[in-house]
């Protein structure tokens, strides 16, 4: 099989949805890990949890060298970090409860529980859209704007690996 030459030197947009998605959760887990780290007092624990944050900031720094790579122009980023990060870590956590829901109502086999498991769904898809919406008004989530989208990422990203533990 040829390769084509003809791809544009970008990558593709579900590329650059998908890295956000997996920097913005990066970040924010990396930040909250560094933050606790402090609290860790067994030092086989504390060693997980080193070796787990050495792990993310590599996850990171790789991924961040392809925002060289996305269709974007850069933007000024003026967010405020501090209510990003609070925002940001409950988004984060109703996507993944979405998700966990999600799985869980298809290996459950009994009747009433998975009557529960979908009105608990239902509850996580809408507490995932009052977060949502509540940082796209706010201005910190963008997502309908890539360019700033991609810059909040990077400078979150950023801030991640710069704090110290």
């Amino acid at each position: 099989m040829e390769a084509n030459t003809n791809r544009p030197n970008h990558l593709a947009w579900h590329e650059t949805l998908e890295i956000h998605e997996l920097v913005a959760y990066q970040s924010f887990c990396l930040m909250k890990m560094k933050k606790f780290i402090k609290d860790v007092n067994d030092s086989e624990l504390r060693k997980l949890y080193e070796h787990t944050i050495r792990g993310v900031e590599s996850n990171l720094n790789e991924l961040l060298e392809f925002y060289a790579l996305t269709p974007r122009e850069d933007v000024e980023d003026a967010r405020n970090l501090d209510m990003g990060f609070f925002a940001g870590d409950l988004l984060a956590f109703a996507k993944t409860s979405v998700r966990n829901y999600s799985i869980a109502i298809t290996e459950t086999a009994t009747p009433v529980l998975r009557q529960v498991l979908s009105k608990q769904l239902q509850r996580a898809i809408k507490n995932h859209e009052m977060i949502y919406f509540f940082m796209y008004k706010k201005g910190l989530y963008p997502s309908y704007d890539l360019e700033k989208l991609l810059q909040n990422d990077m400078s979150l990203a950023k801030k991640a690996l710069n704090m110290d533990y």
